[in-house]
């Protein structure tokens, strides 16, 4: 483990349990989250997976100067899936999936100064239950008698789902990429204010000692007769 030790943080949400029957296990959900990763220090975090799944993974530095990071991705059974080095943002997907914890670590150990503003995104898609899709067919009438046939149906209704996924997907994409373009801009704004000032103060002590050397080319140190 690196220095100042590693965050642990479980992302899956215990929900209520959905099935035919009330059976099944909790579906897991897609996850966002932001932190602040200190100087010198490795924050890793743990994802429950189901097994034969997609997994995607996106993350972006908004903040912090150069605006990069070290970031690892591993298997449940520890193997090292992704490595990147001073990266400002990346997008990596699993699939399938095993089932257990995937490990992300994000190490700013290179960086003994400025602090990292981290957004990372978890987004899971899983195989629909064929089963529970059969059985609600069954209890319909038969294919024959529909004017549309439940096939279509229900791809219109997955393309939906996966446009509608993938808009929320861009969305936060965006709602990242704004945080860190305003956090360049407002220090980017604290550095103009800074040597504004600065040269106004400079621009100030020129002008007294101007003053005061015009001042003394017009003084007569000699004696006045009396």
């Amino acid at each position: 483990m690196a220095a100042g030790g590693a965050l642990v943080l479980a992302l899956g949400l215990v929900l209520p349990l959905v099935g035919v029957g009330g059976a099944g296990p909790p579906p897991i959900q897609d996850g966002e989250f932001t932190f602040l990763l200190p100087a010198g220090r490795k924050q890793c975090f743990y994802q429950s997976a189901p097994a034969n799944a997609s997994l995607e993974t996106e993350y972006q530095v908004i903040g912090g100067a150069g605006l990069d990071v070290d970031f690892t991705l591993e298997s449940p059974r520890g193997l090292l899936l992704v490595s990147e080095s001073r990266k400002a943002d990346g997008v990596h997907t699993v699939e399938p999936t095993e089932a257990g914890d995937y490990r992300l670590c994000f190490d700013n150990s290179f960086s003994t100064i400025s602090e990292k503003l981290v957004f990372f995104e978890l987004i899971f898609d899983s195989l629909q239950d064929e089963e529970e899709v059969e059985g609600w067919a069954e209890a319909v009438e038969p294919e024959e008698l529909l004017d549309v046939k439940m096939e279509d149906i229900k791809e219109a209704m997955e393309t939906v789902r996966t446009r509608l996924e993938r808009s929320i997907q861009v969305l936060t994409l965006l709602r990242a990429l704004e945080a860190r373009d305003r956090n360049l801009q407002e220090s980017n704004l604290g550095r103009v204010n800074f040597w504004s000032a600065a040269s106004v103060a400079v621009l100030l002590v020129v002008g007294v000692l101007q003053v005061c050397t015009l001042k003394r080319f017009f003084q007569s140190k000699r004696p006045v007769p009396t």
